[in-house]
């Protein structure tokens, strides 16, 4: 691929905002994030890059992000730097073709609008499987576990202790329905 395609390809994607400095940098600017595409001075290798959110959103979650990395995340990945969590594809840009950029891009975008919510979810999910296998081994029954989460958040030990009524009656409903899912595969 060469600069001029790549200048080419993300005027097509992204109409209104392509910063271009061929034949090194490339930078698109939308209203949720910026996408940086950096060829190496011998234009051997292209990094893209989309940001995604604050390193110190992103790090109690860095083991389900690795695991991503390994399971989910195809070409792209996840990756930290100057305090950001980032999405990257990095190819050797000799053999990189259109359709090949286009699809990266598209697979940065996805992880871009995940942010880090499923990594959230994978890791709240492991901290209820805790939950239930710790409450099983003392002898709980379910409505026993759930009564103790209730008093929990009531006390402020979880979440927020300034949610209104209404927020926290939301959260708890999550809680029911996880425990709920997971008490018997756990």
């Amino acid at each position: 691929m060469t600069p001029d395609e790549i200048t080419t390809t993300l005027t097509a994607l992204f109409p209104d905002g392509v910063e271009a400095q061929p034949p090194e940098t490339w930078q698109v600017r939308t209203d949720r994030s910026r996408l940086l595409v950096l060829a190496s001075a011998d234009q051997s290798w292209l990094r893209v890059l989309v940001s995604i959110a604050p390193a110190s959103d992103a790090e109690p979650f860095a083991a389900q992000l690795l695991e991503a990395n390994f399971d989910d995340t195809q070409e792209t990945r996840y990756a930290l730097h100057q305090d950001v969590l980032w999405g990257v594809y990095q190819h050797a840009l000799p053999s990189l073709t259109t359709v090949d950029f286009e699809g990266a891009i598209a697979r940065l975008m996805v992880l871009r609008d995940r942010g880090i919510g499923d990594s959230f979810s994978r890791f709240a999910e492991t901290q209820i499987r805790q939950i239930v296998q710790a409450a099983k081994q003392q002898g709980q029954s379910m409505e026993t576990t759930l009564q103790t989460l209730e008093r929990f958040y009531q006390e402020g030990v979880m979440g927020d202790i300034d949610q209104s009524p209404e927020e926290r009656e939301s959260v708890m409903d999550a809680w029911r329905y996880q425990l709920k899912r997971l008490w018997n595969e756990t």
